[in-house]
């Protein structure tokens, strides 16, 4: 189904339930543009905090990287803005609380895609910009039965070495189950590089959700594992906003939520697909009424759509 969003007023009010719903089926299944324009006329439509930005803004020519990657991310603005960090190519949203992002956002061209970088001269570090009380360290993963799962994944950020190496950082990663990650969240991770090939913009935001559910006694819950000495989160779900947007400028959105567990990757990406009301419910991020101070063209693409 395909749902065309040309007014704030179009957006229908799809409640959590949605979301923790096609959490749980998923895991019962498996139990069984134009010329460019300066970036002053893009920025985004909340206030911009300051961030450490690796340049200064610099105009955004659609559908190529620009010096500064970072800024590239912001055009359709931050789903919140809470302990905003801008790295080589992505920007993200920490949770102190969590040890791990809320968000991480970046934009996807066929230029960062290819290059020179060294996946195997990485390697996980901690993230010295965040209190010491509130980072996670190698140690905490060691020995946990879980991945460190990336959120801006590497082989995104093939364009610079520098740029690689900072998707590195462990406030870009999250407790992932190994399948999960090894598998159908990277399934998920090439199609949105695939995505490149047919349009003029790919910008993705991934992040973790903590989902609640019902327990024997009837009510629901929130609960969730931690791991190691610093209590990282171990995320219930993740999710992963697509925006995309063609040379006409219409833009389509495209979200997905996964369970954090193994899940079959031959289940076809579209079945975990769910309505972004549901995300943003969950999450406390929002995108569309974002994206829609920038287009009165906006799809948004669910279930049984294309």
């Amino acid at each position: 189904m395909r749902r065309v969003l040309c007014s704030p007023w179009l957006i229908s009010g799809v409640s959590l339930a949605v979301g923790v719903g096609v959490g749980a089926a998923l895991t019962q299944q498996h139990s069984s543009s134009s010329s460019s324009t300066g970036l002053l006329h893009r920025l985004p439509v909340i206030p911009i905090p300051t961030v450490s930005a690796k340049s200064e803004l610099t105009p955004y020519p659609q559908g190529q990287p620009t010096p500064s990657k970072s800024a590239a991310a912001m055009k359709f603005g931050f789903p919140s803005l809470s302990n905003i960090k801008s790295r080589e190519s992505y920007v993200t949203s920490y949770d102190p609380r969590c040890r791990t992002a809320a968000w991480v956002i970046e934009q996807l061209t066929p230029e960062t895609l290819s290059g020179p970088s060294d996946r195997r001269l990485c390697d996980f570090k901690e993230d010295e910009t965040v209190h010491v009380y509130h980072r996670s360290s190698n140690g905490d993963y060691k020995g946990s039965g879980f991945d460190r799962g990336h959120l801006a994944a590497a082989a995104n950020h093939k364009w610079s070495q520098k740029a690689m190496e900072d998707t590195f950082y462990l406030s870009n990663v999250a407790p992932q189950n190994p399948h999960l990650n090894q598998n159908a969240w990277n399934n998920l991770e090439k199609y949105c590089r695939s995505l490149t090939k047919q349009y003029q913009n790919v910008f993705v935001c991934s992040g973790p959700l903590y989902l609640p559910r019902q327990e024997l006694d009837g009510k629901m819950y929130v609960k969730y594992q931690v791991i190691g000495k610093n209590h990282v989160a171990v995320p219930t779900h993740f999710f992963k906003v697509v925006i995309l947007e063609n040379r006409r400028g219409e833009v389509e959105l495209r979200s997905y939520v996964m369970p954090n567990m193994p899940v079959d990757e031959k289940i076809p990406l579209e079945r975990f697909l769910v309505p972004i009301e549901s995300i943003e419910r969950a999450s406390g991020l929002l995108f569309v009424p974002n994206i829609l101070k920038k287009t009165n063209n906006l799809q948004a693409i669910t279930a049984g759509g294309r």
